[in-house]
C-alpha cells in the first residue's frame, strides 16, 4: 500500500489552524497532526480502492465551501480518541439561520407535551424538520463521508428545484467523518481499536459520545448511516437499505417505525434506479434494485441490538437506516449521493405525517400506552438502589441514563416499593416518560431468542444492570415517593480512621484505586476473598480514595493476606484481523482497571520476548499466531514459520521466570492449547453465539468477588473439559436455565462445565467468558485482575 508524501504535516495541521471558522468552531480544540505523510492511500480490507478524499483535505475544503454560502454552518463538536477534528456541517435556508435554537425547543415539546407539538406542526407546516446524515463510522468504508461532502456542496451552493424544496423544510445535520482515526489509517475502527458501530449501549468511545449529544441536541426525524460494502444479496440487487429482518427489539414502537421507514427505503432505491444510466460499471448496469433485508430475506439482518448507530437513532424517534453501497470506487460514491437523495425527497414530501407519528412514539412513552406490546413487558419503574460503600457502579448508570435523555429521580425519604424497602436517596426511572423505549432496553435482562431466528448479525444480549454490575429493579405498580429530577452525579470518596484501610474487590473504580495507590508506592494486602488492605496513612491515600468515589474504612488485615505489587502487562495485539481488533475491549478493561498495559504484535514477542513484562494477555483470534494467513491479515501476524517457533520458546521462558499467562475468550483458549500450554480440551460453541449466562464461582482466588448463580457473558462461547489437577474457579451453573438472555441455537448441554481454569503445573489461566467485551462487562472486568494478583 502506498504512503502519502505530496504535503507535510506540518503544512496540513497549518491549513487547519488558520481556518476562519464560525465562533462555535473556534473554541480551544488540541490538534492533533494529520501527517499525511502516513494517510493511507486505500485499504487492504478492500478489494477495491480508489483516490477518496483525504481526511486532511476535508477541513480545507469546509472552509471554501462555506466562505461561499450563507446556508452554512461549521462547527467542530469534539475530536476522536486520537485527537482529530470531529466535524459538524449544519445546513439550512437562509431564513432558518439564527433560529436553530428555537426549532430545537419547540423539538423539545415532543418530550414535555406531544400533543402541544402535534398541535404546533399542524398549524405551521412550514416547520424545518432535522434529518442527520452520518459519515463514514467504519474507517474503510470511504464512500459514505465522500458522498456527504459532494451532498453538502450540492445544498450549500445549489440553486436547483430539488435542492430549494429539500431546504425549505429540512434542516440537513452532517456529521461529517464520523471516524477520522479510521479514515487516516484505513482501518474500521477508531483508534482505540473499537468498532463504533458496536458501541452505542455502552458509549466509551469520544466520537460515539459526540454522536448521541448530536442526537439529542436535534433529535432528527430521519438518521442515515452510510457504509458499504455490499453487493449480490439477491440476483442483480445491489448495495443495501435497511429496514431489517426480524427479530425486532421489543422496546421499540415499530409499528410506528416501519409504518414509513419501509417506503422511504423504496424511494431511496427509486432514486437509485432512476440514475442507472450515469453508473458506469457493469455492476451497476445490470442492477434490477436494491436488497431492502425485510423486503428480499427472512432473517441474517437484524436491527435487534441497540449497538449500532441508527438502531440507537431510533430510540430518539429517528426513523433510521443503514445505507451499504456496492462498490469502493466512484460509482458507490453515486450510489450514497442518490441514496441519501432518495431519503431527502421522500422526508420532505412526507414531513407532516411522518413527524406526527414519531411525536407519536414520545406520547405513548409519556401516556404508558404501548399498544403492540405484551402486557407487562414495560414495568412502571425501575428502582437503582444505592450501595453506600460503594455507590461507583450505580452513579455511573445513573449519569449514563441522564445522557441518554432519560429521566431519573432520587427520593427524599425511604420508601417500599415492589414488596422491597429502599433508603433515601435510592434512585428511580419512572417509565411513563418520552423515551421509555431507550430507558427499557438499557435496563432490562434480556430475553433468550435462541428459537426466534436462525442467525444474528451481532451481540443478542446487552442488560446494563447485570455487566455492568448494579441493582435495576422492576416494579409493575406505581412509585410513589418524594423525589427530586438528577441532572448528574458527581460522587467523591472518603476515608475514615487511622488504618489499614480496606478497599472491598467490589468495582472496577476499586481495583483502579488500588493500582493507583501501588503506583505511587502504597504497600498494599490482598486477601482470599479478594479484597485489598492498604497500609498507609490517612493523608497518604485521601487524594487518590475521594477521586474514586468509594467509602473507606479501617480495617483488620486478615492472616494470610498476601501483598500485591505494581505489574505491568503485555496484551497481544490485533491488528485488525476479521475487520475488529479483537483484543481492543480487554485493553480498554485493563486499561480501566488502573493496569500499566503495553500492546504488543507477535511478531514484538517472537523477536523480543516479554522480558520487562509481568503478566501476558492473549484475548482474541487464535488466527493471531497462524502461519497461513490472507494477504489482508499477513501485516498483523507472523511472517514466516520461524517466528511462531521463537513466540513458543519466548513464551515459555517468559513462563519459566514467573511469567503468568492468561488466556481470555474461545479463540485465545484454542490459541492457548496450540500453544502446548494446556493440557485441558477446549470446547466452543459457535460464532454467532452470544449472550448472558448464569456462572457459579468458588468465591475466592480467581473467582473472588463473585457467587453462586452469579453472571458472565459470552460470545462464541467456551468451556474446558479438565486433565489433572487443575483449579476450577468457575462452571456454568449446574441447572439447564443457565442460559439467561441471547442467542445460543441449539446449545449443548454445558451445565456444570468449567469456564475459568488455571493449570496447576505453570501460570496459566483460561477464562472462555469474555470479561473485556468491547468495554461493556465492566461487572466481569475484576475477573481480569483476580487473575493478574492472584498466585
Amino acid at each position: 500500500m502506498k504512503r502519502r508524501s505530496v504535503v507535510s504535516g506540518v503544512l496540513a495541521v497549518g491549513m487547519l489552524a488558520a481556518m476562519p471558522w464560525s465562533a462555535a468552531m473556534a473554541s480551544p480544540v488540541k490538534w492533533v497532526n494529520v501527517n499525511v505523510n502516513e494517510e493511507q492511500d486505500g485499504s487492504l480490507f478492500n478489494s477495491e480502492n480508489y483516490d477518496f478524499m483525504k481526511f486532511s483535505q476535508i477541513g480545507k475544503k469546509l472552509e471554501e465551501i462555506s466562505k461561499q454560502s450563507n446556508r452554512v454552518k461549521v462547527e467542530v463538536k469534539g475530536t476522536s480518541s486520537k485527537g482529530y477534528p470531529l466535524y459538524v456541517v449544519t445546513i439550512a435556508d437562509p431564513d432558518a439561520q439564527g433560529k436553530f435554537g428555537k426549532i430545537q425547543s419547540v423539538r423539545k415539546q415532543m418530550f414535555k407535551n406531544p400533543q402541544k407539538a402535534q398541535d404546533f406542526i399542524e398549524a405551521n407546516p412550514d416547520f424545518k424538520v432535522p434529518v442527520m446524515i452520518n459519515g463514514s463510522i467504519h474507517g474503510t468504508e470511504f464512500v459514505g463521508s465522500d458522498a456527504v461532502m459532494q451532498l453538502i456542496e450540492r445544498f450549500a451552493t445549489g440553486n436547483d428545484g430539488a435542492t430549494k424544496e429539500i431546504l425549505k423544510n429540512n434542516i440537513l445535520i452532517f456529521n461529517v467523518v464520523q471516524n477520522p482515526d479510521g479514515r487516516v489509517d484505513a482501518t474500521r475502527f477508531n483508534g482505540e481499536g473499537i468498532d463504533l458501530n458496536r458501541d452505542f449501549i455502552t458509549q466509551s468511545q469520544p466520537e460515539t459520545r459526540e454522536t448521541v449529544a448530536l442526537l439529542k441536541e436535534w433529535n432528527p426525524m430521519v438518521f442515515l448511516d452510510t457504509h458499504g460494502y455490499v453487493k449480490n444479496y439477491g440476483p442483480n440487487l445491489q448495495g443495501l437499505i435497511e429496514p431489517c429482518t426480524p427479530p425486532h427489539n421489543p422496546n421499540y414502537e415499530y409499528d410506528l417505525y416501519n409504518k414509513w421507514a419501509f417506503a422511504q427505503a423504496e424511494a431511496m432505491e427509486a432514486e437509485i434506479m432512476g440514475n442507472k444510466s450515469a453508473y458506469e460499471g457493469k455492476l451497476y448496469q445490470d442492477m434490477k434494485g436494491t436488497y431492502i433485508p425485510q423486503r428480499n430475506d427472512a432473517a441474517g439482518w437484524d436491527d435487534y441490538p441497540p449497538i449500532f448507530t441508527p438502531m440507537y437513532a431510533m430510540y430518539h424517534g429517528a426513523y433510521g437506516h443503514t445505507l451499504e453501497a456496492p462498490t469502493n470506487n466512484e460509482d458507490g460514491v453515486r450510489w450514497m449521493y442518490d441514496a441519501i437523495m432518495g431519503a431527502l425527497k421522500f422526508a420532505t414530501d412526507n414531513k407532516e405525517a411522518m413527524i406526527k407519528d414519531q411525536i407519536e412514539i414520545f406520547k405513548r412513552g409519556i401516556n404508558f400506552d404501548h399498544p403492540t406490546h405484551k402486557e407487562g413487558h414495560f414495568p412502571q419503574a425501575y428502582i437503582l438502589p444505592v450501595d453506600e460503600k460503594d455507590p461507583t457502579v450505580v452513579e455511573k448508570a445513573v449519569n449514563h441514563l441522564i445522557n441518554n435523555d432519560i429521566e431519573v429521580v432520587q427520593s427524599s425519604k425511604p420508601f417500599t416499593a415492589g414488596g422491597k424497602s429502599y433508603g433515601k436517596g435510592t434512585y428511580i426511572v419512572k417509565m411513563d416518560q418520552a423515551k421509555a423505549g431507550l430507558a427499557n432496553t438499557m435496563l432490562w435482562d434480556g430475553e433468550d431468542i435462541s428459537n426466534d431466528t436462525p442467525a444474528m448479525y451481532d451481540i443478542s444480549a446487552w442488560s446494563l444492570p447485570e455487566l455492568w454490575g448494579f441493582e435495576a429493579n422492576p416494579v409493575h405498580e406505581t412509585v410513589d415517593v418524594v423525589a427530586s429530577k438528577v441532572n448528574n452525579v458527581s460522587g467523591q470518596g472518603a476515608v475514615s480512621g487511622k488504618g489499614p484501610f480496606l478497599i472491598p474487590n467490589s468495582s472496577v473504580k476499586a481495583v483502579q484505586l488500588v493500582n493507583d495507590l501501588l503506583a505511587k508506592g502504597v504497600s498494599v494486602k490482598r486477601d482470599g476473598s479478594g479484597n485489598f488492605y492498604a497500609e498507609a496513612a490517612a493523608n497518604e491515600i485521601f487524594a487518590a480514595v475521594k477521586e474514586s468515589g468509594l467509602q473507606i474504612g479501617t480495617a483488620k488485615v486478615p492472616a494470610g493476606a498476601e501483598s500485591v505489587k505494581n505489574l505491568k502487562v503485555a496484551i497481544l495485539k490485533d491488528g485488525g484481523m476479521g475487520k475488529a481488533q479483537s483484543h481492543a475491549g480487554t485493553k480498554l478493561a485493563l486499561k480501566r482497571l488502573g493496569f500499566n498495559v503495553t500492546e504488543v504484535t507477535p511478531v514484538d514477542v517472537a523477536v523480543n520476548g516479554l522480558g520487562g513484562f509481568d503478566v501476558f494477555v492473549y484475548s482474541g483470534t487464535e488466527s493471531l499466531i497462524s502461519t497461513n494467513l490472507s494477504a489482508a491479515n499477513k501485516e498483523f501476524g507472523f511472517q514466516n514459520a520461524g517466528q511462531l517457533d521463537a513466540f513458543k520458546a519466548n513464551l515459555n521462558s517468559f513462563l519459566g521466570n514467573g511469567g503468568k499467562y492468561i488466556a481470555v475468550g474461545a479463540g485465545a483458549s484454542r490459541a492457548t492449547k496450540t500453544l502446548g500450554l494446556t493440557d485441558n480440551v477446549v470446547n466452543t460453541g459457535g460464532g454467532n453465539s452470544n449472550g448472558i449466562v448464569k456462572v457459579d464461582y468458588n468465591g475466592t482466588g480467581l473467582g473472588a468477588g463473585y457467587g453462586q448463580d452469579d453472571i458472565g457473558f459470552v460470545y462464541r462461547p467456551a468451556w474446558y473439559t479438565v486433565v489433572g489437577n487443575d483449579t476450577v474457579a468457575a462452571a456454568f451453573d449446574n441447572s439447564q436455565d443457565y442460559f439467561l438472555a441471547g442467542h445460543w441455537r441449539g446449545r449443548p448441554d454445558v451445565a456444570s462445565q468449567p469456564v475459568i481454569v488455571k493449570e496447576d503445573s505453570k501460570d496459566v489461566t483460561l477464562i472462555g467468558l469474555e470479561a473485556g467485551f468491547r468495554d461493556h462487562t465492566d461487572y466481569l472486568f475484576r475477573l481480569l485482575s483476580n487473575a493478574i494478583f492472584t498466585k
